[in-house]
C-alpha cells in the first residue's frame, strides 16, 4: 500500500489509498513519499514523526489492529503452536479448508473458495455469474468499477454498465431503467449479473441500505440476473442496528470478504456461493495462476481474528457511542455520521479544542489523523476497546 501510493501522482487516487490504509500506516506522511510536484511547500510546518505503536494504542483512524512485522511473525508462530495440521497443498486443506467452513457458516452459503486477492474475487465472481450474458451492472464508485485496472473487460470480456456515479447506492428505478436499455435496445442484450459493493469505500463507508438491495435483488432473481456482494468491508457492519449478515448474504449468489483489511491475514480473499459457481471459480483460479502452493499463513490469522469478531466490533461501536457522547456533551465538537454508514464518522473540531489536540491525545497513546480545517475523519476499529471512553473523552478535552 505505501509503495503505491508513493508512486501514484493522481491526487484523488493517493487521498483513497491513504484512507484504505492499514491502521499501522495511518500515521504515515503521504506527501513526504510523493513526487516533489505534491509535496507541501518548504516553509509548511514540519510533518509530526510517526508514533511508536504498541498492543495499548488506541487507533482513531484505519479499519484493523495494527501490528509490526515482529509482532505479527510472533503471533502467527503463536497460532501455529496451538493449532495442529495448519498447512494446506495448493489451498487444500489445513487451515484453508477450516477458514472456508468456518465462512460458509458465517455467511449462510454452501461452499467457500479461499482466494489471494479481492480483486480476483469480484471479477471470477461476476464472470461466472453472467457466463455467456457478459453485460454487467455495477456502482460507479465501486472497487470493480474504478480500482480493478479494468480487468473485467480485459481478462473477462464483460461489459460492466456504472451506475449511480457519487452515491453508494443505484436506486430500484435506475437497476430497472439499465436492464429496460439493455434487454430493449436495438441489439438486446440480457444482463448476466448485478455487483453491488457494500460498505462502499469511495463514499466513506456507506452502506447499501437492506431495504434497497432486497428491492434489487428480488428484481434480479426474477429476471435470473446472478448477484454478487463485494463485502470487502461487510463485517464491520456488525452492531448497526438491525444488521444481520446472514439475511444481508442472502440477498446475494456469490459474496466476497477481505481477509487482510481488518481480519489480521496479510493478503487474502474468501468467495461464498452456492456449489457450482464456487467449483468454477476454483478452476479459473487455477487457469489465473492463483492457485498459491500455501495459504495457511493468511487463513491461520484470520480465523483466530473471526472467533468473536462480530461481538469486538459491536463492543468497540458501543465504546465509540459513549465518546461521540462526551465529545457532544463536552463543547466544541461535532460528530457527523456517515448516512447508511459503516465505521466511519467525520469529527467537526472548535480552534479552542484543537489548539494541543493531537499532543494530548498522542500522550495518551491515542492516535488521530492530522486534522484539516478543523475536519478529520475518524474510524472504528477494535483498538477503540483498549481504553475506557471517559479517558479518550478526557484526552480530547484536557483537564
Amino acid at each position: 500500500m505505501t509503495s503505491e501510493a508513493a508512486n501514484c501522482s493522481n491526487p484523488a487516487r493517493r487521498r483513497l489509498l491513504a484512507a484504505s490504509l492499514p491502521a499501522s500506516l495511518m500515521m504515515l506522511n503521504l506527501d513526504a513519499l510523493a513526487g516533489p510536484q505534491y509535496r507541501p511547500a518548504a516553509n509548511a510546518p514540519a510533518a509530526r514523526p510517526r508514533p511508536k505503536l504498541t498492543d495499548r494504542s488506541v487507533m482513531l483512524g484505519g479499519d484493523g489492529v495494527p501490528r509490526s512485522a515482529q509482532d505479527w511473525l510472533a503471533h502467527l508462530q503463536q497460532l501455529v503452536e496451538r493449532t495442529p495440521d495448519v498447512r494446506d497443498g495448493y489451498l487444500h486443506g489445513g487451515a484453508v479448508e477450516k477458514l472456508e467452513e468456518r465462512f460458509a457458516a458465517l455467511l449462510g452459503k454452501p461452499a467457500v473458495v479461499f482466494l489471494p486477492t479481492g480483486t480476483l474475487a469480484n471479477n471470477l465472481a461476476v464472470r461466472v455469474l453472467c457466463d455467456e450474458n457478459r453485460h454487467a451492472l455495477v456502482q460507479h464508485d465501486s472497487h470493480l468499477y474504478l480500482d480493478e485496472s479494468n480487468a473485467a473487460s480485459t481478462l473477462n470480456g464483460l461489459n460492466l454498465v456504472p451506475l449511480a456515479k457519487g452515491r453508494a447506492s443505484p436506486t430500484l428505478e435506475e437497476v430497472k431503467g439499465a436492464i429496460d436499455q439493455a434487454e430493449n435496445g436495438p441489439y438486446p442484450l440480457k444482463v448476466g449479473a448485478i455487483s453491488l459493493e457494500s460498505p462502499v469505500r469511495r463514499a466513506d463507508g456507506a452502506m447499501v441500505p437492506y431495504d434497497t438491495a432486497r428491492a434489487i435483488s428480488e428484481l434480479a432473481r426474477s429476471k435470473q440476473i446472478g448477484m454478487h456482494l463485494d463485502g470487502a468491508r461487510i463485517l464491520l457492519a456488525s452492531g448497526l442496528p438491525g444488521f444481520d449478515l446472514k439475511a444481508y448474504s442472502a440477498l446475494f449468489d456469490t459474496v466476497y470478504v477481505s481477509l487482510y483489511k481488518y481480519l489480521g491475514a496479510p493478503f487474502g480473499a474468501i468467495l461464498a456461493g452456492e456449489k457450482p459457481a464456487i467449483d468454477k471459480v476454483r478452476d479459473l483460479r487455477h487457469i489465473f495462476g492463483s492457485t498459491l502452493y500455501q495459504g495457511w499463513p493468511a487463513a491461520l490469522p484470520a480465523l483466530d481474528a473471526l472467533d468473536g469478531f462480530e461481538t469486538r466490533f459491536a463492543q468497540a461501536r458501543g465504546t465509540a457511542d459513549k465518546v461521540f457522547a462526551g465529545l457532544k456533551a463536552a463543547g466544541g465538537f461535532t460528530v457527523r455520521p456517515v448516512e447508511h454508514g459503516s465505521n466511519i464518522f467525520f469529527l467537526d473540531i472548535s480552534p479552542k479544542r484543537e489548539k494541543g489536540l493531537l499532543d494530548r491525545l498522542t500522550a495518551a497513546d491515542i492516535h488521530l489523523r492530522d486534522p484539516q480545517n478543523g475536519k478529520v475523519q475518524v474510524d472504528i476499529n477494535e483498538t477503540w476497546l483498549r481504553m475506557d471512553a471517559d479517558a479518550i473523552v478526557k484526552a480530547f478535552v484536557g483537564s
